[in-house]
């Protein structure tokens, strides 16, 4: 899957290499809130593992730019497979972050390249 440099545009994007947190805060079948705080500033970012595949998206919605968490901290579907926005309804693959329900329906989470090694886990070529 080739990742978007979507998640360049914003201007706290962190530079490559910059460490995002530990593998172990990281849980399968969980997601990880966090904002990245890095010399461009500060990121909020969604951090998941499920299938034992790792990916990082920030934490804005492509309807309104509000973090998918800003009404509530449950943001998963039931089944694991979905990010849910909690202001207005918005679905999306855990996969790559394409909506596929609600008003952002035609859009996409920004997907940050990570790389894990050493039991870190950072922003990626």
């Amino acid at each position: 899957m080739a990742i978007d440099e979507g998640w360049r545009s914003y201007s706290a994007a962190p530079p490559r290499g910059t460490r995002i947190c530990a593998s172990q805060d990281v849980i399968e079948g969980d997601v990880l809130s966090m904002v990245l705080e890095s010399e461009n500033g500060m990121l909020p970012l969604l951090v998941t593992r499920r299938h034992d595949k790792l990916r990082v998206f920030v934490n804005a919605c492509p309807h309104q730019y509000l973090p998918l968490d800003y009404q509530g901290s449950n943001l998963l579907s039931a089944d694991g497979s979905m990010l849910m926005c909690n202001s207005h309804g918005a679905r999306f693959l855990i996969d790559d972050g394409e909506c596929v329900d609600g008003p952002a329906m035609g859009c996409a989470l920004d997907l940050v390249p990570v790389e894990e090694r050493a039991g870190e886990i950072w922003v990626g070529p």
